[in-house]
């Protein structure tokens, strides 16, 4: 998504906030300045050898996620809102570039909200993954729908590795503690379901005492 930001429209995006905001003219002066700077630093390394993009924000950049946030709330505010609430969807979810829209089929064409979602953002394409079995996955969490509620469980790509940073790597302390904060967070804050492994092995379990 960083390469399909459009740049030349970034800074104006970020003028505009600041004065909506009531940011000092002087600040909002350095604020674009210090943009326009950053912005253009979009080169990057490969096989000892340097290369500059000539559109979009630079990979691996640590400010490329802040701009490309600032972008997608500016098209959510001005574009996207509107699109929702035009065609009554129910939810709308983001995280980063991923997003989560609930409606109800009787009521709303999502082909329709999926073609007009493409309208105001001609560099970036959005793609649709629509449910399928009643189940759709979100992120981490795979969402099914069963009569009048919703079960969630672990979602894992078939390329996970289950690995997370080792104890005794250079990385900061934080970075280390990052995805054990995660797998804590979403035990205690998602109603998952019993992993069916465990489900599994206890009526083994249960079945074998009933044998004894």
């Amino acid at each position: 998504m960083y390469t399909k930001v459009p740049t030349d429209k970034l800074v104006d995006i970020i003028d505009s906030l600041c004065e909506k905001h009531m940011i000092n003219e002087k600040i909002i002066h350095e604020i674009t300045k210090v943009s326009k700077i950053i912005i253009r630093q979009n080169y990057f390394q490969f096989l000892n050898s340097f290369f500059i993009q000539e559109k979009g924000l630079a990979m691996g950049s640590p400010t490329s996620s802040i701009f490309s946030e600032i972008f997608l709330k500016h098209i959510e505010s001005t574009a996207i809102f509107d699109i929702l609430v035009q065609n009554h969807t129910v939810g709308y979810f983001r995280c980063v570039d991923d997003i989560l829209i609930v409606y109800n089929k009787s009521i709303t064409n999502i082909h329709d909200v999926f073609s007009s979602f493409n309208n105001p953002t001609p560099n970036i394409k959005f793609t649709m993954e629509k449910e399928t079995e009643n189940s759709i996955k979100f992120l981490d969490v795979m969402i099914r729908k069963e009569h009048d509620t919703f079960t969630f469980n672990v979602y894992r790509k078939p390329t996970t590795t289950d690995s997370i940073i080792p104890k005794d790597s250079c990385h900061p302390q934080k970075h280390k503690y990052t995805a054990i904060r995660h797998l804590v967070n979403r035990m205690n804050t998602h109603n998952l379901m019993q992993p069916i492994e465990k489900k599994k092995k206890h009526h083994q379990t249960h079945t074998k005492q009933e044998q004894i």
